[in-house]
């Protein structure tokens, strides 16, 4: 029997932090989220889990290499569009040690069920990064019935033949994820990566289908869409990560699976992110604040919250040492591992987070309750524990903590390479399309 724990890590898109059941939840008049919050129930809750970027393909970057995505050509896009397929050099380069890769090194089998959005075919790919098996949708967004791009393209992967399925994307991600995991064997560890498009547009619930024909290739969706579709949308996945969880328990290896489950940013149009600001695109809290649970239940206690604020990466550095995966000396990591974390809640050394965006030159530093913040051509500082809406500026109220915190973030930046001139940055709707509040 093996004795290594096995990795679950499920990705929602463009989940609000309060979206979930466990987190407040967002008004739904029924349960959005009952097997999610049944892992909180039974694991541990984050309330300081910060995604790596507020935007989607750059947080998969550093998921996957556990490093800051500054690091990587293709993570300055923001995020990748369909317009870089053909493109030699925006994706993950395969040479670039992974999570995957370096727990398949270590004797796992890998898969990736789900959304890829790290680079096209043929010169990226999910199994070009270490995964031994991938079903699903290599772009950033799909329809969830013709299984179409923003473009109209086609984009439903085997491995490298694609494939034509009838079904809700969500529910095919679900149900390849659990013949994945009926497929494995007790003798030999795994990670499965399982990365929803839900709930991100179009906003399409399992009825309709009608829908999805009309706008297709339009998928972006500004004409669609409401709280109760979205609302459905979010549970939808929740059903298919209880079958994942039905799937553990029936092969008897839940005791010891790490199954995490948290969303790659913020939350867009009909997302909760209360009491936070922001969302998608924005370093305010509410672009990067998501949930965040994790059940192991041989190593974690159940109803554990942890207030020690983290990033995605650190689950990259957690998971490779739990699996006796040897890390690249050439390819160090920058995420931190979360063992210590995850058998005593309590535990939160101080550390410093750093962020940067194209969009509006953002850039952004956590130091335990102190947050600097750079937005188009103004500087901010707020106490983030007691002012979570970042609604009070305390600039110039203490110009030298804003200096030095200025001056930590410069010297970090440094050590990253600069954001290319030819980066783009790509919104799919503008004031145009939706009104933006004033206050």
């Amino acid at each position: 029997m093996n004795q290594r724990p096995n990795f679950i890590f499920i990705l929602a898109d463009d989940l609000g932090s309060a979206d979930l059941g466990c987190y407040g939840g967002a008004g739904a008049p029924f349960a959005v989220s009952p097997n999610i919050d049944r892992m909180a129930v039974e694991g541990l809750r984050f309330t300081h889990a910060m995604s790596n970027s507020p935007v989607c393909s750059p947080t998969r970057f550093a998921l996957l290499t556990g490093r800051y995505q500054y690091r990587f050509r293709g993570a300055a896009e923001e995020p990748l569009g369909t317009v870089e397929r053909g493109s030699s050099v925006l994706g993950l380069p395969p040479e670039i040690p992974t999570l995957a890769s370096g727990l398949r090194d270590a004797g796992y089998r890998t898969a990736l069920v789900g959304k890829w959005h790290l680079g096209f075919p043929p010169v990226f790919g999910p199994r070009k990064s270490g995964y031994d098996y991938f079903f699903g949708a290599t772009a950033g967004a799909l329809d969830y019935f013709t299984h179409k791009d923003s473009r109209g393209t086609h984009d439903l992967w085997e491995n490298e033949t694609e494939v034509f399925e009838d079904g809700y994307f969500t529910d095919l991600v679900s149900d390849r994820a659990v013949r994945w995991i009926n497929e494995q064997s007790t003798s030999q560890p795994f990670l499965l990566s399982v990365h929803y498009t839900a709930p991100h547009w179009p906003w399409e619930t399992r009825d309709d289908r009608a829908e999805a024909e009309r706008i297709t290739p339009k998928i972006s969706h500004n004409d669609g869409g409401s709280l109760d579709k979205y609302w459905r949308m979010i549970h939808h996945m929740d059903e298919g990560i209880g079958h994942i969880l039905a799937a553990l328990e029936a092969k008897g290896m839940a005791e010891n699976t790490l199954v995490v489950f948290t969303s790659d940013n913020g939350g867009e149009r009909f997302s909760k992110n209360w009491p936070f600001v922001g969302g998608k695109m924005d370093l305010l809290e509410g672009g990067i604040r998501v949930p965040l649970v994790a059940r192991w239940p041989a190593r974690i206690k159940a109803g554990g919250v942890s207030s020690t604020s983290n990033l995605t990466m650190d689950w990259t550095a957690t998971m490779l040492a739990a699996g006796g995966a040897t890390i690249d000396l050439n390819a160090p990591l920058d995420g931190f591992d979360m063992a210590p974390v995850l058998e005593s809640p309590s535990h939160n050394p101080p550390r410093k987070l750093y962020w940067r965006m194209n969009h509006r030159k953002q850039r952004a530093m956590r130091d335990g309750r102190w947050k600097y913040l750079a937005m188009d051509s103004y500087e901010y500082l707020f106490d983030v524990e007691t002012d979570a809406r970042e609604r009070a500026n305390l600039a110039k109220r203490q110009p030298e903590r804003l200096a030095a915190m200025r001056a930590d973030w410069e010297a970090w930046a440094a050590t990253m390479p600069g954001i290319p001139e030819d980066a783009r940055v790509h919104l799919v709707y503008g004031e145009a399309d939706i009104p933006r509040a004033t206050g």
